[in-house]
């Protein structure tokens, strides 16, 4: 009898189903040969602070650095009662039992094929101390032919050290980092009640969005200038643009201007006609973050982290491979796999005739394949979805299929017309789209700009000139989707374009300098939302006030610096790949912890409260925007700064609010607040004043039900993840 391990009930169920076995009892299957049981992600966690020593139970800023002499694991807890998780528990007994059962020969690991499935796994058998072999399953797909021509090509779960190693190396990495610097910063920075994350995947990512704000807010509008002609003869019309030296924007618009008067109703000729038929083909086959910013960037009500679960439960359902991947392209051992699976997808569309499998290395490419191959549908088609599961596996099918479909052609078309006995050439470009190509599948838009018919030679007038001011546009916040390939990319920028064809852009991926992991990415942008260091403005993601401080005041500039985050992630790889060892890895985190402790030890204290630096605001609720003050650009009373925008906060009839509302902001403290009211008070000019200046502010003889007054210490504050505010009692005082 062997006991398979599984990461999850329902990846347990699918190799129960492969096996053909039926019998389910209390925490596993069982069959003729095999024990099937299962894990839940993570039964087991490191130890906090606070096991290790009853001192961590108190933080205080004497006590860090704390660094374990080992590190110890116990069974995981229940984060909202801190107890032990007693689901955990029982089926951890349940696997131990299974184990050591005296007809069990041998224990195979089936959690996924990546750092943290090989430590969920080892660190159980660690814990367990198992003695008996055990063997590991390496599936990229849950169906049944996998999982039985899997089992019967298991390894020694030895062979996959390197991997545990670097598994182990992220974790006991991330708690050394974030135990250690996150107390440190709050003790030093965070004021009362206020916790500052640190994270060594959170601040490199958080300095990106800060840097892209600056980089708007300094940035310099500069205007310049487009001269636009008319030409047109009979029933013939068409534009053309003002073009010297192949530049069509000017910064002397009286240049332009004076060519504008020279050419007024002067005959031109079409001295050039060019027609290119250009092809274009698919982009490269989904990797998670291509997929997470596809699909976030394509449709409302998407964030890179729902579309991981998403991507996750159609993998367990078996309709895709492990989506968890860096790889765009297919390893050439998948070459049948990947022809099998398209003649079975494309059975009954209407251009099935158009699609033929062939190997290119655009898809097939092993030397491009770190770890996991490309995502890609498998055999077993989806009956029954929800809208959102729906989206993202058709995304994923389409873009298998439109690899072996024809690719679209393009006709462009350029004239080049001069303004007869003159220099002055105007540029018209049009564009048709000839032949659709792969773009029937992935319902692409096209649009065309339809020149009329005409040939070179033709004479026609000059009318309607046109001088056009323009402005030059700040770079654009981040999205989701353009943060996941930054970050996938260590800050490198690449063109829209570009993004997968790009021979550079797949070896900044493969060179393996990224921040964090395809697995880890979505989890990062979301922890910066619940942290309070970013907020998003419809799709973009703006900094806070509260994430500018962090990234201004924490001395240790190693954790926003991409070059070392970057080369922190690429020695997690080298370590997989064995090129490292873990304990050199380790050693050199836990003298960085030692050093930035220090740092932020000698560092002047800073108390965390609203800062001038310009921040970026939420948007506030539809019900709030509409009955905000309309507060009128007069000379007014300045109460304080914005705490998001750094706008002046005035008074207004129903509340106090922020001038920077023009440009967005929704920042307002009501007259009215319940959380005031129920006290008897009532918010006043002079409380605004002092909560503005120093974050927090105090309420004098509140009368309470035994009838014995007190004073106390509130702040106003964000309610976690919502875009409004509340009054919140940090201290209670009693009145003597």
């Amino acid at each position: 009898m062997r006991v398979i391990i599984a990461e999850k009930p329902s990846v347990a169920k699918n190799i129960a189903d492969a096996l053909k076995i039926k019998k389910r009892c209390d925490g596993y299957f069982e069959g003729e040969d095999y024990l099937i049981t299962w894990a839940f992600g993570h039964l087991l966690e490191l130890f906090d602070a606070k096991d290790y020593d009853e001192k961590m139970k108190i933080w205080r800023l004497e006590n860090f650095p704390f660094i374990p002499p080992s590190f110890e694991y116990k069974v995981k807890e229940n984060k909202l009662k801190k107890v032990t998780d007693a689901g955990a528990k029982k089926q951890l007994k349940c696997i131990k039992e299974l184990i050591y059962r005296k007809d069990t020969e041998a224990v195979i690991s089936a959690c996924d094929y990546d750092r943290e499935g090989q430590i969920i796994a080892d660190i159980i058998f660690a814990y367990l101390k198992v003695k008996k072999p055990i063997y590991r399953l390496l599936l990229n797909e849950w169906t049944e032919k996998e999982v039985i021509k899997g089992l019967q090509e298991i390894v020694p779960n030895k062979q996959l050290k390197p991997l545990q190693d670097a598994g182990i190396s992220r974790q006991h990495a991330d708690w050394l980092i974030g135990i250690n610097l996150t107390s440190a910063a709050t003790l030093k920075y965070g004021g009362k009640g206020q916790l500052l994350n640190v994270g060594r995947v959170l601040l490199p990512t958080l300095k990106m969005i800060y840097d892209r704000d600056i980089e708007i807010e300094n940035f310099k509008q500069e205007p310049y200038y487009k001269l636009a002609a008319k030409f047109k003869k009979d029933d013939i019309s068409y534009e053309g643009t003002y073009t010297e030296e192949k530049k069509d924007k000017f910064e002397d618009k009286v240049y332009l201007e004076q060519i504008r008067d020279k050419i007024k109703d002067q005959e031109a000729t079409i001295t050039k006609k060019e027609v290119v038929e250009k092809t274009e083909y698919p982009q490269s086959l989904f990797n998670l973050s291509a997929l997470q910013g596809y699909i976030t960037s394509k449709y409302q009500g998407f964030t890179s982290d729902k579309v991981l679960g998403i991507a996750q439960s159609l993998y367990e359902k078996k309709h895709i491979t492990y989506p968890r991947t860096a790889s765009s392209v297919l390893d050439e051992s998948l070459v049948d796999k990947a022809k099998s699976v398209l003649y079975t997808l494309k059975k009954g569309l209407p251009f099935e005739d158009e699609i033929r499998f062939t190997v290119s290395k655009k898809v097939f490419n092993s030397k491009k394949v770190e770890s996991h191959s490309a995502i890609i549908p498998t055999y077993i088609i989806p009956k029954q979805l929800t809208p959102q599961e729906e989206k993202v596996y058709l995304a994923i099918r389409n873009r298998f299929i439109a690899q072996f479909m024809p690719p679209a052609k393009v006709e462009e078309t350029i004239l080049e017309t001069t303004v007869n006995d003159t220099d002055y050439v105007f540029i018209t470009k049009g564009k048709i789209q000839k032949e659709l190509g792969y773009k029937k599948v992935e319902q692409e838009q096209t649009k065309d700009v339809i020149l009329p018919n005409v040939d070179k030679g033709l004479v026609l007038n000059t009318e309607d000139a046109i001088v056009a001011e323009h402005k030059t546009k700040p770079p654009a916040p981040y999205t989701e989707k353009t943060l996941l390939r930054a970050m996938e990319t260590c800050g490198k920028q690449f063109k829209e374009e570009e993004q997968k064809e790009d021979s550079e852009f797949m070896e900044a991926i493969l060179s393996g300098f990224s921040i964090g992991t395809p697995a880890t990415r979505a989890e990062t942008i979301k922890k910066l939302n619940t942290t309070e260091y970013v907020m998003m403005q419809k799709k973009n993601i703006r900094c806070t006030s509260k994430g500018r401080y962090i990234i201004e005041t924490l001395p240790v500039k190693e954790l926003m610096d991409l070059e070392y985050t970057g080369k922190l992630e690429k020695t997690l790889q080298d370590i997989e790949k064995g090129n490292i060892l873990k304990q050199e890895f380790l050693e050199h985190i836990t003298n960085f912890v030692t050093q930035a402790v220090g740092a932020i030890k000698t560092q002047r204290s800073i108390a965390l409260k609203p800062i001038n630096s310009t921040g970026s605001a939420a948007p506030a609720k539809k019900s709030e925007s509409k009955t905000k003050d309309k507060i009128e650009d007069k000379k007014r009373e300045v109460l304080g700064k914005c705490p998001l925008c750094g706008e002046d906060i005035v008074e207004g009839t129903k509340g106090f609010g922020c001038m920077g509302y023009k440009k967005g902001c929704k920042f307002v403290i009501w007259k009215e607040m319940p959380d005031l009211s129920k006290y008897g008070k009532k918010v006043t000019k002079t409380l605004v004043k002092t909560l503005l200046k120093n974050g927090e502010a105090k309420l004098k003889n509140i009368n309470t039900q035994d009838g014995k007054p007190i004073d106390l210490l509130v702040k106003y504050t964000r309610e976690p993840l919502k875009e409004t505010y509340k009054f919140v009692i940090i201290e209670q005082q009693n009145v003597l």
